[in-house]
């Protein structure tokens, strides 16, 4: 489920709570949470409504000026489709955040580290992969995913895969066009003494 950047700023703050989508079956769960460049969202609710069951008032929930500018930017952008109303608000920060922050790595968790990264390369279709992503994107930050994959011989898409892997473990942070080390993946690198593949 995705959401503007702008709905996010106002999810954020509290003056949007609502958000409607037309799908052909719900995308979305109550009680779920789905990670945002704003923070961590929760998913409080998820029912089909009718246009009968909305008003201006639903409408400004969900950040818009009336039920009649509501109804047209569903219909300009979902098409057809039930019409669910979905109970949204900030749960908190992203947890990804607060890991990349963590750069004193001390003996266990850098063990951790490596173990997981390993883990990650005996597990890939195309070999070893890990340490020559870390340190390209060290020597590289800023530069467009596809240069990068391209520069490794390696197709966009499941290159920004692996890049999203090294981002769960607080490794790596996405710019607005690329990416760069997180200070903890900065601290990761920096304690180990491996050449540049």
């Amino acid at each position: 489920m995705l959401f503007r950047r702008s709905d996010l700023v106002r999810i954020a703050d509290g003056s949007v709570t609502l958000a409607f989508r037309r799908w052909d079956r719900p995308y979305a769960k109550a009680g779920s949470r789905l990670r945002t460049a704003i923070g961590v969202l929760a998913i409080d609710t998820v029912q089909p409504v009718t246009v009968n069951d909305l008003s201006d008032e639903t409408a400004r929930r969900a950040g818009y000026g009336s039920l009649t500018d509501l109804m047209h930017d569903l219909d300009r952008y979902r098409g057809g489709g039930q019409l669910y109303q979905i109970e949204v608000r900030l749960a908190g920060d992203d947890p990804r955040v607060t890991l990349r922050e963590q750069a004193e790595l001390g003996p266990g968790e850098l063990a951790e580290l490596h173990a997981r990264l390993a883990r990650l390369d005996a597990r890939s279709s195309h070999g070893p992969w890990t340490w020559t992503t870390l340190r390209l994107i060290a020597q590289r930050p800023g530069v467009r995913a596809g240069d990068l994959a391209s520069s490794l011989g390696r197709e966009r898409l499941p290159f920004k895969t692996d890049v999203r892997k090294l981002k769960e473990l607080g490794l790596t942070e996405s710019l607005d066009i690329g990416y760069r080390l997180s200070p903890r993946g900065q601290a990761l690198l920096a304690s180990v003494d491996q050449p540049f593949t």
